[in-house]
């Protein structure tokens, strides 16, 4: 679901005044460069974590006309990996996943991170049953072994389980199952083993992330206006971070927060303009950390696209935007909201 551009420009005239009365605002105060391409191009962030030194941490991007970027934590272009169409990224440890679905088939182009040089090299190109459009990862907290859940728009999930053998990865398909209609947000939480999928007209689910024949779910929340709940179609992308479960909203240009544990909804916010950077509207993907990274972030960060990245009237070519994750934990509230 797109914004109408005139109505929304009018909205970030306001800045912070755009978001409804008593709803939590955040501002960001790092923005990456504008993607190359125009149009629906910037799509899904991930979060790389260099564990020998946060600050060196970087955020990965995806243009999905054309490119794969990276960017440190000041929003500086690292690397851009140009001819493959990736719409989706994540990330566990070193090892990079992207879902490119510009084959008849789909692929998940894989990447090993150096983390002398922060740079990333091609270690597989595995080929899915699924033509791959989202996709994220899991590490199991029962066998520590490395999975990857690639995501259709024909409502179809896959789940790979990933070995690294030095500089190359194995790929294993272990699981399939069928939500019936578009999805491609997925997050899984490597405490819990909780794999949370966004089917975009009707909600978020929770499954089972640990592969298994069994593919019972249940309703974390609803996207109207097909079901009750506190989304709006289309539901887009997931990230946990901390105590807490993040979903972008994109028909209501903002996000949903809920317990990490039990589910239950705790509130939503909008990012807004916040000095010379502009907030995030009619997102499609979002990563956060609870990590500290540097003086910047030091409780860690909430990272989105935008998809009408602006700069006074002017509009730019989509790219990401960068929260401190104390903006967007405090206004929530802890006290559990029942859903419905």
């Amino acid at each position: 679901m797109r914004i109408a551009l005139v109505v929304l420009l009018a909205l970030l005239s306001t800045g912070a005044a755009a978001a409804p009365d008593g709803q939590a605002t955040a501002g960001a105060t790092v923005e990456t460069p504008p993607v190359q391409h125009s149009g629906d191009a910037a799509d899904d962030p991930a979060i790389w974590y260099d564990r020998t030194d946060s600050s060196r941490s970087m955020v990965i991007g995806t243009d999905k006309m054309g490119a794969l970027e990276t960017y440190d934590l000041q929003g500086r272009l690292l690397q851009r990996i140009t001819g493959i169409m990736p719409n989706n990224v994540d990330v566990r440890d070193d090892v990079v996943v992207a879902a490119d679905d510009d084959t008849d088939e789909g692929v998940l182009r894989i990447f090993l991170v150096d983390p002398a040089t922060r740079k990333l090299r091609p270690a597989a190109v595995i080929p899915t049953a699924v033509t791959a459009h989202g996709v994220c990862m899991y590490r199991s907290p029962v066998s520590d072994k490395l999975y990857a859940f690639p995501t259709a728009v024909s409502g179809r999930v896959e789940e790979f389980e990933l070995t690294v053998r030095g500089s190359r990865v194995d790929a294993r398909s272990v699981r399939l199952f069928n939500l019936g209609r578009t999805v491609e947000g997925c997050v899984a939480d490597d405490a819990s083993g909780a794999l949370y999928v966004a089917e975009e007209k009707v909600g978020i689910w929770r499954y089972d992330a640990e592969p298994s024949p069994r593919h019972s779910r249940v309703l974390v929340d609803g996207a109207r206006p097909e079901r009750d709940g506190h989304l709006q179609a289309d539901v887009e992308g997931l990230a946990i971070a901390g105590d807490r479960l993040y979903a972008s909203s994109q028909g209501s240009s903002d996000f949903t927060v809920y317990g990490r544990m039990v589910n239950a909804y705790l509130g939503r916010f909008r990012v807004v303009n916040s000095g010379d950077v502009d907030g995030c509207q009619d997102t499609d993907g979002i990563d956060a950390t609870s990590r500290p990274l540097g003086a910047g972030f030091p409780a860690g960060m909430f990272v989105c696209q935008d998809g009408y990245n602006v700069r006074g009237s002017t509009v730019l070519k989509q790219n990401f935007k960068f929260v401190p994750l104390e903006r967007v934990v405090a206004p929530i509230g802890t006290s559990p909201t029942p859903f419905g």
